[in-house]
């Protein structure tokens, strides 16, 4: 029996990966074990948990993102030197396969499940070589179950993807490029059978939108909810969604009933100019000045809120981050994460930065281990790098710093009015708090502006 060794690789551990509250299991390699013919043995090997080290296999397939290619890139140098054939697929290969096929014997491009067949075949016929381009699937036919007895069983949260595809067009981001603009959804029936079949009773969707941006789609999350609560799931559970989320009275109490402890949401910047650079139309008809409102409604139904917001901006100064601060302990936002603007490979971002000349690390491979959303990667206008991460320090260390920290606590217990979901804040509140404490700048930057900066701004 030949075997097939799927690699999720970590070269440094930061951010969600700190906590093991925070961190989620490799999906899309249980996904790739379930498609791989029953004559093989399977075996993921997940650096969550630590370095793997090298051992026999007749394949080895690895999926990374920007921020962990470069370990991508080591662990199929090692096996190839060893002279076992390497297959490397995720977002980064799928944006850069030319990149990639100089450290593997074939790349993935988009979507594995259905050429991952042909990859095998190829492979057991001495023919693997080149870019192999995975065809959209079609979710509402797909009834794929991930392997996930495969998964470390260590994990807080097992995951669950109901749809692919976002039809928003953010600059920054490589949901609509690698994935499609067509919002492809499972069944409600599928997904609920899938939950059913799922033993841990936390679950993370990793839906980019659970809920979506149609009435279609919302439909089709209620039938998900009701169905829960009708099953008897009893699970606790989070997701991302968008902003305008809330038009929806109905879908929010559904939600909530069905185990919803909090929801993912791109306020992104509180910069109306910010927000149209970043292409972020919904933000924008919604308005700044109503996220205080989205948050509320959320709270209402006993849902807590993780607010996602960049720092990096052009024109950034520190009287806007104190503002910023300033509004995270006010706005009731439960948990807040904060990313400083990256361009990241096959975003639209990547390409004006580019065309500007503006990045800052540019000597790749190597310099890809700084795109991991905590490093001021291109010359930003009207602001010095070294003001992004002061501002950056500033911020958290106001919203994490007696008395504002006990504030926004108690204020979450008494909004949520749910002391599972306002203990799962909690969690996330001190994993994030992990998080920034280990992060490259924490120490080197001081977390305030002095009087000439604040005068010079």
């Amino acid at each position: 029996m030949k075997k097939l060794l799927l690699v999720n690789p970590v070269g440094r551990a930061s951010g969600y990966l700190l906590s093991k509250f925070s961190t989620i299991p490799p999906l899309s390699l249980a996904y790739i074990a379930a498609v791989t013919p029953s004559d093989w043995e399977v075996k993921i090997a997940d650096e969550n948990f630590g370095h793997s080290e090298v051992e026999d296999a007749d394949l080895v397939g690895i999926s990374a993102f920007t921020s962990n290619i470069n370990r991508a890139y080591e662990i199929a140098v090692k096996y190839r030197k060893r002279g076992i054939k390497v297959v490397i697929g995720g977002i980064h290969a799928s944006m850069l396969p030319d990149e990639a096929l100089q450290y593997a014997d074939a790349v993935v491009i988009g979507e594995a499940e259905q050429i991952w067949g042909r990859v095998i075949e190829d492979f057991e016929n001495d023919r693997l070589t080149g870019k192999y381009t995975g065809p959209r699937v079609d979710l509402a036919k797909n009834a794929i179950r991930p392997r996930r007895e495969l998964m470390d069983a260590r994990y807080k949260f097992q995951s669950i993807q109901t749809s692919r595809g976002c039809p928003f067009d953010c600059n920054f981001c490589t949901v609509s490029n690698y994935l499609g603009k067509a919002f492809r959804q499972r069944s409600a029936a599928d997904v609920l059978d899938e939950l059913q079949e799922i033993d841990s009773r936390y679950i993370f969707f990793l839906d980019d939108n659970l809920i979506g941006h149609s009435r279609k789609s919302a439909m089709r999350a209620k039938e998900i909810f009701s169905g829960m609560i009708e099953r008897g799931l009893n699970k606790k559970w989070w997701m991302q969604t968008s902003i305008d989320s809330t038009k929806d009275e109905e879908v929010l109490e559904l939600a909530a009933k069905a185990g919803c402890m909090f929801a993912f949401i791109g306020f992104e910047t509180i910069s109306e100019m910010n927000l149209k650079e970043m292409k972020k139309g919904i933000n924008l008809k919604i308005g700044v000045d109503n996220y205080k409102r989205i948050v509320n409604a959320f709270h209402s139904h006993g849902i807590g809120v993780v607010g996602a917001f960049i720092i990096g901006n052009d024109f950034e100064s520190p009287h806007y981050y104190k503002q910023l601060a300033r509004f995270l302990v006010r706005s009731g936002i439960d948990v807040v994460q904060m990313a400083i603007l990256t361009p990241l490979p096959g975003t639209a971002f990547m390409g004006q930065v580019e065309k500007e000349d503006r990045l800052i690390y540019r000597n790749f491979p190597a310099d890809w281990d700084k795109y991991r959303l905590s490093y001021v990667v291109r010359q930003p206008q009207g602001v010095a790098p070294e003001t992004i991460y002061i501002g950056d320090n500033y911020v958290k260390n106001y919203i994490y710093r007696f008395p504002n920290n006990q504030y926004r606590i108690l204020k979450s217990f008494l909004s949520i009015k749910n002391p599972i979901n306002s203990y799962a804040v909690y969690r996330f509140n001190k994993a994030l708090k992990k998080s920034w404490q280990g992060s490259h700048y924490y120490q080197k930057y001081p977390s305030k502006f002095t009087a000439g900066q604040l005068e010079s701004a």
